[in-house]
């Protein structure tokens, strides 16, 4: 039951930190209470590996409906 508890706990607090990414520092602006969790969250997402876009190909959802 313990065991539970904990996974549990460590669950609620890891999405609590991908909201917090996702609501802030991910849109460029600083978390209002703790702007060092920002600043380590973007140092991490920046040691991250990354996809670049190939050639040619935007999937992204924000581009230009026009084209």
């Amino acid at each position: 039951m313990l065991f539970i508890l904990i996974t549990m706990l460590v669950i609620v607090a890891v999405a609590g930190l991908v909201l917090a990414y996702a609501a802030f520092p991910h849109r460029g602006e600083e978390l209002p209470v703790a702007p060092w969790l920002g600043e380590a969250m973007n140092t991490a997402a920046d040691r991250l590996p990354t996809l670049e876009p190939e050639d040619g190909h935007d999937w992204s959802p924000h581009r230009d409906a026009s084209a």
